[in-house]
Parts: structure tokens; C-alpha cells; sequence
């Protein structure tokens, strides 16, 4: 009688960097840790440093926890401490039995080879940590609704900081009697996030034409009558779960071109919500933003070298997955995906101009089974004065 292949899946990294570890353990350590989770025995079993067994048992989901002494191989372990790991967990895995590794995309290939040098077959599951992650417990949605709210508190004060200030004769805005630039109101957001104890990744506040690159965080003075994009996604650090939100703020008067791009940009944004829901693809949520934009006379696509600064575009997908990273999948783009019963997904449709510069909105909605649910109250006007 053959006997069935003995499996266990391997997850190895450091949990504050590795997301899909870290939604397994709820342990947050600095050095990498290894999971082993045996499939037949429904067993977690948790290799870390010695100095931070203790912590790991008081507080890590697992049922057992170990250091990579534990599980010493003949030759011993090596001096390097990830080479150590990866040696200490195929030793672990040889123990117990085991004849097949299966490991996610971002198993380390130090671990790759110590495995296979035990003999033991390693295996690319490329769904592993994706697909049950996109599938947020109501948990992780309330935890997000908590991000999302603070961020959008961010987002409020950055825009009616901008909506408020004064202007002076070159058409600059001033604050403090000095420049209002996108660099003060970052630190006023990294302010903000320090008391709130979030962690700010540079937030993207940028005026004017060079805000065309939808992905630039902006620099120098903020203007008057000139649309700034204000996208700010912060982290918390007691749940570790993402905000992300945008607002387009104007101050002064708003060019006429500007009201016609925010109000294509704001009915493409409710448009894609509408047809938000469990089973249609991110494929075909991006192609109706891209149709309602069309409608209101707006191409896609990035401009060539032949187009004028006037072309006026969307130049990227329609939004993506959020959860424990602000970018997660699955996109909502071409090629994206079915969606899925408690996929978080952000829409942020927006158009670009080289002339101008951008209007984006941007809100966070959780998939349900006839429809989505959306996480801002936030408004999405110009005008926050």
C-alpha cells in the first residue's frame, strides 16, 4: 500500500512585513519567524528566537512554539540566523514525517533549498494567504471602517487647511506668514498620525500640472485655482489594518475645465460602486468607470509622445485591494479577477491632464453578495471652505 504524501505548509519572514503570516499568528515580532501548519494533525507550530518564546506562547495563535535549537540537524546549525531557520525548520519538517513543503509566494529561497536538501519535496501555492485574506471577517471590516474613519478625518483637515489659507499677490497660499507647500501639510499629517497612533506613509499632496503622475506626492507651494490631490493611507498600529482615501480641493475659484473633469470623475466613482458586487470581475468594474468617463468625452490610457499637454486621461486601473497592506489583491483593472463575498477594494476613478493636473476620489467599499458597502461619509466637492 503507497502511502500518502504527509504535507505541511511553511510560512517564513518577519510578521510585520509578511501580512498573510501575520493574519495567521496575530503575533507581531521584528526578526523572521517560521509557520508550520500540518495539515493532517491541524496542528500550528511556531520556530522564533529564543528570547521571544515566551511572549510567542502567552500571545501567538499557534499550539506550539519552538526556537531553532530545537530542532538542531546533525551538522548542526549554521551562524547566520536565516540560514539557521530555514535549516531548523526542514529539520522540523523531516521529524514529523513530513514529504511535502507547500510554501506561498514569498517563502525565501534559503528555505526553498534546506528543505529540498532533506529530501523532502517543496510545493508553489500561489493562492496561499491570497485568497483567504481577500475574504475579510467582519472582524477585519470593523477594524478597517476604524482606519478608514481616522483617515478620513486626515484627508478633512489637509483639504480645509488648503480651502482656508490665504492667498497672496503671485497666487500662492500662505500659512504661518510663510509658503503653504505640500511638504508642511505631509508633516502636518504625520503629526496628526503620531497622535493616533497610526503609522503615515508619505502621504500624496500635489498641486498643479505635476500631479498628472497619479503616483507623485507632490512638492513646493500650493496654489490658488489649482485642483490638489490629497491621498493619504495610513496604518494602525494596534490592528494593523490600512486606511486609504482621496479628495480633489480647490482653492479660490475652480477653472471651468476642473468642474468638468470632477463631475466625470465623481459619476464614474458612483457608477463603479453601483456595479460593485460579489461574482462581476474587476475587470468589468474598471470598464465601466472607463465607459462613463468616456461618455463625458474623457480617453484612457497614458499620453504618448505625439499627444498634447491638453490630453486628459485615465492613466491607471480603477482601485484595488485593501486590508493588512494598502495594496492587496485583487485589481480592479483589466485582467482583474471575479470578485469576492468580503473583498475590501478601493475605487478611485480619476483623470490626468499635463496642463492642469489630476481629480481623483477615492472611497474604500467591502463586496457583498448583491451588492458593496461603503466605508466613507466623507463629501467628494472642490469647495471645503
Amino acid at each position: 500500500m503507497v502511502r500518502a504524501p504527509q504535507r505541511a505548509i511553511v510560512m517564513a519572514g518577519p510578521p510585520e512585513e509578511h501580512a498573510s503570516l501575520f493574519r495567521r499568528i496575530q503575533f507581531v515580532v521584528h526578526d523572521s519567524v517560521v509557520l508550520i501548519e500540518f495539515e493532517e494533525r491541524s496542528k500550528r507550530l511556531l520556530i522564533l528566537r529564543d528570547i521571544e518564546m515566551e511572549r510567542a506562547s502567552a500571545h501567538a495563535r499557534v499550539d506550539e512554539v519552538y526556537c531553532p535549537a530545537d530542532f538542531t540537524p546533525e551538522g548542526g546549525l549554521s551562524g547566520d540566523r536565516e540560514t539557521a531557520n530555514a535549516q531548523a525548520t526542514a529539520e522540523c519538517l523531516r521529524r514529523n514525517g513530513v514529504t511535502v513543503a507547500v510554501g506561498d509566494r514569498r517563502l525565501p529561497l534559503v528555505y526553498v533549498e534546506m528543505i529540498r536538501r532533506a529530501g523532502i519535496e517543496v510545493e508553489y501555492d500561489a493562492d496561499l494567504g491570497v485568497l483567504d485574506r481577500r475574504q475579510k471577517t467582519e472582524e477585519e471590516v470593523a477594524f478597517l471602517k476604524e482606519a478608514q474613519g481616522v483617515t478620513e478625518e486626515a484627508v478633512e483637515m489637509v483639504c480645509r487647511l488648503i480651502a482656508r489659507a490665504d492667498a497672496n499677490s503671485a497666487g500662492e497660499l500662505v500659512v504661518n506668514g510663510g509658503p503653504m507647500t505640500s511638504e508642511f501639510l505631509r508633516l502636518e499629517v504625520d503629526r496628526f498620525f503620531m497622535e493616533r497612533s497610526f503609522s503615515g506613509r508619505p502621504a500624496i499632496i500635489a498641486c498643479g500640472p505635476l500631479a498628472a503622475d497619479c503616483h507623485y506626492l507632490g512638492a513646493g507651494v500650493i496654489k490658488t485655482s489649482s485642483p490638489v490631490i490629497v491621498d493619504i493611507f495610513p496604518t494602525n498600529l494596534s490592528t494593523h489594518y490600512c486606511g486609504d482615501c482621496t479628495r480633489t480641493v480647490v482653492h479660490g475659484d475652480v477653472p471651468d475645465e476642473v468642474i468638468r473633469m470632477h463631475a466625470a470623475v465623481a459619476a464614474a466613482k458612483q457608477d463603479a460602486i453601483k456595479a460593485t458586487r460579489a461574482g462581476i470581475s474587476g475587470q468589468r468594474i474598471h470598464e465601466v468607470t472607463l465607459e462613463t468617463l468616456a461618455a463625458y468625452g474623457y480617453d484612457s490610457g497614458l499620453p504618448t509622445e505625439n499627444d498634447p499637454d491638453t490630453y486628459c486621461a485615465m492613466t491607471c486601473g480603477t482601485g484595488h485591494g485593501i486590508g493588512l497592506e494598502v495594496h492587496e489583491p485583487p485589481l480592479l483593472d483589466f485582467k482583474g479577477p471575479e470578485l469576492l463575498v468580503g473583498d475590501a477594494l478601493t475605487i478611485e476613478p480619476g483623470l490626468y491632464c499635463r496642463a492642469i493636473g489630476a481629480i481623483r476620489l477615492e472611497d474604500m467599499v467591502i463586496v457583498r453578495e448583491d451588492g458593496c458597502e461603503n466605508l466613507n461619509k466623507l463629501p467628494e466637492g472642490l469647495d471645503w471652505r
